[in-house]
């Protein structure tokens, strides 16, 4: 991925991303696990794995997102959007697996959905829903 999330995990959060996430039913839509520095992201319907994280430590405490992969074979996932991308691998990892609300991602999520499908009036809750699952629709 040419783009990369800018956030400084803690390290509190980095045993809770180590921990990994597995959806519990058919509404919601990601299982994470981690091997090692590699944080994998996966659909949980289809269990096509979509991204793939290495994080490493930063010196001043904390990890971050070192370099990442996105699958692009348009059978297995149909986007191609580097920002959309971006904002998706650190969505999941902050709202799905950390349970964060996650406001200001939440927009950014809805405003590029909406930018990219060409539908301004696309509500906000369908489209958390669609791309983040049940867990995350807290609001």
């Amino acid at each position: 991925m040419p783009v990369l999330p800018q956030r400084i995990w803690s390290d509190e959060d980095w045993d809770r991303i180590r921990r990994g996430y597995l959806s519990r039913d058919m509404d919601e839509k990601w299982d994470v696990f981690t091997e090692g520095e590699v944080v994998f992201l996966h659909r949980s319907w289809t269990g096509f794995g979509l991204y793939a994280a290495t994080f490493a430590p930063v010196e001043s405490g904390g990890r971050r997102i070192v370099s990442a992969l996105v699958e692009r074979d348009g059978e297995r996932y149909r986007n191609a959007d580097d920002a959309y991308d971006c904002l998706m691998l650190e969505l999941v990892i902050t709202a799905v697996v950390l349970g964060e609300p996650a406001s200001e991602l939440r927009s950014r999520l809805v405003e590029l959905t909406r930018q990219q499908a060409g539908s301004a009036d696309a509500p906000a809750g369908l489209v958390q829903h669609s791309a983040l699952g049940r867990r995350t629709d807290d609001s």
